[in-house]
């Protein structure tokens, strides 16, 4: 499965840089295959090591503020791993068809 996430602390300033080192800590420290954006991260894995890990970011940034907004976008297809890498692997090569 994959989940695109993103932690937002409120009241918190304007740069958030902070707070997402503090995620991609977590993130990495999981062991889960990842992307980081400018918007947010995706983690693919298990529904239960990703729930996980998704849960861990959100406990660290709500015990660093006030409010804190978590967003996740899931995608969960049976039977589908490497989807990180096999998702952008499908569109680059139909771009190239084109």
């Amino acid at each position: 499965m994959l989940a695109e996430f993103s932690v937002v602390p409120i009241g918190a300033g304007e740069s958030l840089s902070r707070y997402v080192a503090e995620c991609v800590s977590i993130v990495e420290g999981s062991g889960l295959d990842y992307r980081l954006h400018p918007m947010g991260t995706v983690v693919e894995g298990g529904f239960d090591e990703v729930m996980a890990v998704v849960g861990a970011c959100h406990k660290r940034i709500a015990s660093m503020c006030p409010r804190v907004i978590t967003s996740i976008k899931i995608d969960d297809r049976r039977g589908v791993t490497n989807a990180l890498e096999s998702k952008i692997v499908s569109v680059r090569s139909k771009l190239e068809k084109g």
